[in-house]
């Protein structure tokens, strides 16, 4: 990733990790994600309200999943872009975690992405958009309005045969596990396919080549 802001009020994947006090974040497709383990529904539920009074202090609407073992933190983007006010929202959600006694766990951190690939001269997107009641995104993408499930792309296959769908997932980790999150997979029995891009993305297969890519992109920085 490039060093640099996307656009004015904004920072680099690069400037979020250097900010102090969000060591516990992660960046992924879907924008930074925090995710702090709890042992009851109370304990995680507890973090909610620091949660909101963070958010009006620094204009981040976050994205919060609130589950018995975890509470899970998202910052969301557009375009790729991080909001400036995601450095403090960060670090006074982390310092607030940490004085109810939930712990951050960075393995358990992703985005799932969807990868819907089509023929050159199809478009499968209205159909996608209307079975799973998502909303375009971008010229080709779609997205669910609650943001739950995962983003689809969609993208054309040049000199494929028509009617042949070939979809695949792409799954975001933070960098500092994509390498153990591949190994893993390749030891359940998958196999290698590609890893020039890495350590951005690895691309895999399952037994029966399914494909899978698992990216660190855009965790992967400086």
């Amino acid at each position: 990733m490039h060093d640099r802001a996307n656009a004015s009020g904004t920072i680099s994947p690069a400037q979020f990790h250097r900010a102090d006090g969000v060591a516990d974040w992660r960046i992924t497709s879907t924008g930074p994600q925090a995710v702090f383990t709890a042992d009851s529904l109370g304990l995680a539920a507890s973090l909610v309200a620091p949660i909101v009074d963070a958010a009006a202090k620094t204009g981040i609407l976050p994205d919060i999943d609130v589950r018995p073992e975890a509470v899970i933190v998202r910052i969301p983007i557009e375009e790729e872009a991080i909001a400036e006010g995601a450095t403090a929202f960060a670090a006074a959600v982390s310092s607030a975690a940490a004085e109810l006694g939930l712990s951050p766990d960075p393995s358990r951190v992703q985005a799932v992405q969807v990868y819907v690939a089509q023929h050159s001269k199809a478009d499968v997107r209205p159909f996608f958009l209307a079975a799973l009641g998502y909303d375009p995104l971008g010229e080709g993408d779609g997205v669910d309005p609650l943001r739950r499930g995962p983003q689809l792309a969609f993208n054309p296959i040049t000199g494929d045969a028509p009617g042949r769908g070939r979809t695949h997932l792409d799954i975001y980790v933070p960098a500092d596990q994509a390498q153990a999150r591949v190994d893993a997979a390749l030891a359940a029995g998958g196999r290698l396919v590609d890893d020039e891009n890495a350590p951005a993305w690895w691309s895999l297969a399952s037994p029966e080549n399914h494909g899978i890519d698992i990216a660190s992109w855009p965790d992967t920085y400086g």
